[in-house]
């Protein structure tokens, strides 16, 4: 199916956070690479999922977002930052599955509990930018939450610790590797209402040399 034709269906807008495994995609020891992803619109039969790795028409894959489960799919359309997995799955986990979003989308209109720590993490409108290496290498990135101070990003890269690069026009360091991605650290502290504004930004004129004089938290 197309996302056109899906786009026309009945579905729900959920915003779920979760990792996946495409065909051929290995790290250094020989294993698949696992990416970060997020529900944007999801049916019991197929949704569209933003990604920083898109794949190809017809890539089988498996995937797990924490509040679904478990997920088998082929993935039968593809936008910029984001492709269609179809669920394969049995009848009755259909049901059960169709179940749990109604479920969910209750949940999700909630008041969010805050969370007790300084730099609360959240989660952005736009969720993939432009990841500027050491080197000067560009290329885009998914992320996957962050935080007045920090993010955590997924992308084809897997800078090592200690790496400084910027997203957009915030400059960072590395601090650690996660299964689904990589931990930064910005050098500086960014008010939530300049964030998302400098977050896409180009970063032609950074100077990523202004985060070696940041001790690594």
């Amino acid at each position: 199916m197309s996302v056109e034709k899906f786009l026309k269906q009945r579905a729900v807008k959920i915003t779920v956070n979760g990792s996946y495994t495409l065909p051929n995609w290995y790290d250094v020891h020989g294993k698949l690479r696992t990416f970060a992803c997020r529900t944007t619109r999801v049916s019991p039969f197929r949704m569209i999922v933003d990604v920083p790795v898109v794949g190809k028409v017809g890539d089988r894959l498996t995937s797990y977002f924490q509040e679904f489960g478990k997920f088998e799919g082929c993935i039968t359309d593809t936008m910029s930052g984001s492709f269609l997995l179809e669920l394969e799955m049995t009848h009755a986990m259909r049901e059960k599955f169709a179940d749990k979003l109604t479920w969910i989308e209750k949940k999700q209109k909630d008041p969010s509990i805050r969370e007790a720590r300084n730099n609360p993490r959240f989660v952005p409108v736009a969720p993939h930018a432009m990841l500027t290496l050491a080197d000067g290498t560009m290329q885009s990135c998914f992320i996957i939450d962050m935080s007045l101070s920090g993010a955590a990003v997924s992308s084809e890269a897997q800078p090592p610790i200690g790496m400084p690069l910027a997203i957009g026009a915030c400059v960072g360091r590395v601090v650690r590797h996660l299964p689904n991605g990589f931990a930064i650290k910005f050098v500086e502290t960014y008010k939530q209402s300049e964030l998302a504004r400098l977050i896409s930004r180009k970063s032609k004129e950074l100077q990523l040399a202004s985060a070696d004089g940041n001790p690594v938290a």
